[in-house]
């Protein structure tokens, strides 16, 4: 048992910070208040004078996937030989023991979303998993949170010479998967128990039914806006969920974005506009659309920024427009929405994970420390 004592707490459920202590066991919080009686074996760190957050957590990196200090050796993001490939599963390629899991620890990052790279319209499935450990089976907190799927200009770019020259041609195979993974899916459903009348084994439908069945939501890549509409006119008429990332020309349309309903994950932000659809890359978007009344994740894309850095980003929209506490949901308990982990990380409540940050200061000023981090109730 431990108690985190007489730290002020930013539990990223309410706005206003406390001076509270908590208390773990077994790995969860299991008392949050002013001044608790503990026993007498039970382990007190004092966080006089501290900072107490919840876990950061990354809604969309490829972290583990790319080989720190490596090259093709250990790049395993992108699997280009197929621009439709929903059967890959992330956890087949992630190396834990990476360095940047420690690094990004060390940055008070606890959980990570982590998946395929942008190569592929279809590019598989992402894993929502803790930043500790050496096997990553241990460290998984959901091996399949959503469907990673691209527009723009990297299936154009990496397939123009393989059947895939133009927006449109991205858009078609995407259809062409879910109107087959519909059909597959009814057929299923019309055998019912009778094995014998069931579809052939399709290894590539199999796992896009739960995209089908709006089980995860299509994790859609999209920079430029016509791309974000494009993929929300999909989604409608397959009426399947989807999740925009990257969201870089959200800015140019607030208002439209406002209207869907839809968990934005914005960033990489702290980057060089290596791509024309990059052009209206600005920190303002995530308080633009935070503003107005949008669901918004702050992003590393790591390794595109290395993840320790993700409070910074947090930091850098706040000087640019965006209210604290929406930053600070931003890195917390939106990107566990974003997942849907959210019943286990994201915020300082009685029953999640002991997922917790210890700061001598400011998450958003660049001068803070991290002083201490705890993954399940244990420093890192």
């Amino acid at each position: 048992m431990i108690c985190i004592k007489n730290g002020l707490v930013f539990d990223a459920v309410h706005e206003m910070p406390e001076k509270k202590d908590i208390l773990i066991e077994e790995g969860k919080i299991v008392k949050i208040g002013q001044e608790l009686e503990v026993s007498a074996d039970c382990e007190i760190v004092d966080a006089e004078g501290l900072h107490v957050y919840p876990g950061f957590i990354d809604a969309h990196s490829h972290v583990g996937t790319m080989g720190s200090g490596i090259g093709f050796e250990g790049d395993d993001v992108n699997e280009m030989t197929d621009i439709l490939t929903p059967q890959l599963r992330i956890i087949d390629g992630i190396q834990p023991m990476d360095i940047v899991f420690e690094e990004a620890r060390e940055g008070g990052v606890t959980t990570v979303c982590t998946g395929p790279g942008s190569a592929n319209v279809v590019g598989g499935t992402f894993i929502a998993m803790k930043t500790v450990g050496k096997r990553v089976d241990d460290m998984v907190i959901n091996d399949r949170i959503a469907m990673k799927c691209a527009f723009g200009e990297n299936p154009k770019r990496c397939y123009r010479d393989k059947n895939n020259y133009s927006r449109m041609s991205t858009a078609a195979k995407l259809r062409e998967i879910l109107f087959k993974t519909q059909e597959y899916d009814a057929k299923i459903k019309a055998a019912g128990d009778d094995v014998t009348k069931r579809p052939s084994f399709d290894f590539k439908l199999e796992a896009m039914l739960p995209v089908i069945r709006r089980e995860i939501p299509l994790k859609v890549h999209a920079h430029r806006a016509d791309d974000m509409f494009t993929a929300l006119r999909i989604a409608k008429e397959f009426n399947v969920k989807i999740t925009l990332e990257h969201v870089t020309e959200g800015s140019l349309i607030v208002d439209e974005l406002a209207k869907e309903n839809v968990m934005l994950a914005v960033g990489p932000t702290l980057s060089h506009r290596t791509k024309f659809e990059l052009k209206n890359l600005s920190f303002k978007t995530p308080g633009d659309l935070a503003n107005a009344g949008c669901h918004v994740s702050i992003i590393t894309d790591a390794p595109v920024i290395p993840q320790q850095y993700l409070r910074l980003c947090a930091g850098l929209a706040v000087k640019e427009g965006m209210k604290e506490f929406d930053a600070l949901k931003a890195i917390t308990i939106h990107p566990a929405e974003h997942a849907g982990i959210e019943d286990r990380v994201g915020s300082l409540e009685v029953g999640k994970d002991a997922d917790i940050v210890l700061m001598d200061g400011s998450v958003f000023e660049s001068m803070s420390n991290v002083v201490a981090t705890y993954i399940d109730g244990k420093r890192v």
